[in-house]
């Protein structure tokens, strides 16, 4: 098994096709699907299912990309460490909910680690895939909320995937209301003072149920029910359709613009918002750089 080896594997399954991953790597295709097929049978793995349309990740495949990447992140350390700075590419990926903080802190990393060439991937997502990726080493670390209605749910998944969850902070909720909504001027607002108004809530596909919901008061029946997959888009009909949505309040300006504003909720509830990560690992600099880029944000 070669470094090279698990560098064309993993580029693959980025690309999901073998002719992209030969384009971006400026390696004939003939070379890859020669080397993959040599480590496949070395390892006595089955990596990736071919398709007319490419090829995609298999079961065990996706068990063997988890351990390439930390392989690859590893060896990055040692050459960054031994051989210079310089030669080094950085990589680094994160699964959050949707955050601005956590934006916030992934553009303090890059600025703070700059270099000619980096590798970064930011990726807002629902739940259970945050957790997948973490699981399956696609991203190094993980962001969302516990609260009491979901933990014991999401503490058996976590513990089922050998994760852990480490709290960054604890918040009471608020709402994401536009600046020019009804309620704006309030102090604080009541579910009842929303009952009026369209509710925003993040899609979790075929996990929409409320252990995976990233609104602490999916449990409540509203009326009027809008779901997205995006922040933007949430934010759009926020201002649009003067919808809301329900959040921990932190709320960036800088990314955001002044269009959105936070008010608190009143209900007896909180969010412990944290971090995900693999048991018995140690997070690389870039992973522990975001941590402090947070802290220093929240």
């Amino acid at each position: 098994m070669k470094l090279q080896q698990l560098r064309y594997v993993v580029k693959v399954a980025e690309c999901g096709s073998i002719t992209e991953a030969s384009r971006r790597l400026f390696v004939s295709q003939p070379s890859i699907t020669a080397s993959i097929r040599d480590l496949e049978n070395e390892m006595g793995v089955h990596i990736f299912e071919r398709t007319n349309k490419g090829v995609i990740v298999s079961e065990e495949g996706e068990t063997f990309l988890g351990y390439a990447r930390q392989v690859l992140d590893q060896a990055d350390l040692l050459e960054g460490k031994y051989k210079g700075a310089s030669e080094q590419v950085p990589h680094f990926s994160v699964s959050c909910q949707h955050y601005s903080f956590a934006v916030n802190a992934f553009v303090d990393v890059i600025r703070e680690f700059d270099a000619a060439r980096y590798d970064f991937t930011l990726r807002e997502e629902q739940t259970h895939e945050i957790i997948e990726d973490v699981a399956h080493m696609k991203s190094e670390l993980g962001i969302l909320y516990l609260s009491e209605h979901n933990r014991e749910v999401i503490e058996r998944m976590l513990a089922a995937n050998e994760l852990v969850f480490e709290g960054l902070f604890c918040a009471a909720p608020h709402v994401f209301v536009c600046a020019d909504h009804p309620l704006a001027g309030r102090s604080s607002v009541t579910l009842e003072d929303l009952e009026d108004y369209p509710f925003l809530s993040y899609e979790q596909g075929s996990y929409n149920s409320f252990y995976y919901s990233e609104e602490l008061t999916s449990t409540f029946e509203r009326r009027k029910n809008i779901r997205v997959r995006d922040r933007a888009t949430l934010f759009n009909l926020a201002m649009g359709l003067n919808g809301y949505t329900v959040c921990s309040g932190v709320i960036s300006h800088e990314l955001n613009g002044p269009g959105i504003i936070s008010i608190p909720l009143d209900v007896d509830e909180y969010m412990e918002i944290g971090i995900i990560t693999r048991k018995n690992t140690t997070l690389t600099r870039y992973g522990q750089a975001y941590i402090d880029a947070i802290r220093q944000h929240i």
